[in-house]
């Protein structure tokens, strides 16, 4: 059974008269982590969508980037989709589920946050309302603002990239120190371990930007420290 009838599954059962929003609490329950994330991009999507007032084309094909969608299963995710559209629940609400959902694990958020920059970048305007609400969804998620930019910097051409925010260390960090953030951070982007915590196959191919933006950062530091 696909990942889109699985998660049809998903809402019918637990949606029943509830609004979207309820699901995430009942899905910290589900062993089904990768269903769990999809309908958290699709779901915080929608709202996304709202923010600027329009869905391009290139969004559409963006979120298809980030899940390959089967022709038959393009029902399963516009029903997902129009659901949080016009669900009365605000994405703050969303957010705030999902982060309640995922507890301390902030992985699988910081996976999500990528796709939903990567669907907001994919017309070629990043919207200033579009910022405010990426912001706002990585407060929630417990992303400090070094966290926000690093990520942003990965998508938005115009961003000031800051290395030392991209490894999440300060400046004046023993070389040791930055090391090992970048050991880590790899590690994290592996294929396997991004699997392991939910992440569909076809979003996997995502984390290639994050994989530049991380080996780039650890060089340019090097450079400096020599």
């Amino acid at each position: 059974m696909s990942i889109w009838s699985r998660m049809a599954e998903a809402v019918a059962a637990l949606a029943k008269g509830e609004g979207l929003s309820a699901i995430f609490e009942k899905l910290r329950a589900q062993p089904d982590r990768t269903v769990a994330f999809a309908i958290a991009v699709i779901a915080l999507g929608a709202k996304m969508a709202k923010a600027d007032g329009v869905v391009t084309k290139d969004e559409v094909i963006a979120f298809r980037e980030v899940f390959l969608i089967p022709p038959q299963e393009e029902a399963n995710a516009a029903r997902v989709f129009n659901l949080a559209r016009q669900d009365v629940a605000g994405y703050s609400t969303y957010a705030r589920r999902i982060k309640a959902m995922y507890g301390r694990d902030d992985a699988p958020l910081c996976d999500l946050l990528e796709g939903l920059f990567h669907i907001a970048v994919a017309d070629g305007n990043y919207h200033a309302k579009e910022d405010v609400f990426l912001a706002e969804v990585a407060t929630i998620f417990g992303f400090d603002d070094r966290r926000f930019r690093g990520i942003r910097a990965q998508f938005v051409a115009e961003a000031e990239r800051d290395p030392f925010d991209v490894l999440g260390v300060d400046a004046d960090a023993p070389i040791s120190e930055i090391k090992a953030a970048w050991r880590r951070l790899v590690h994290e982007t592996h294929p396997d371990q991004m699997l392991a915590r939910g992440v569909p196959e076809e979003a996997i191919k995502l984390a290639e930007r994050r994989l530049v933006a991380i080996n780039r950062a650890w060089e340019e530091i090097q450079g400096t420290r020599i």
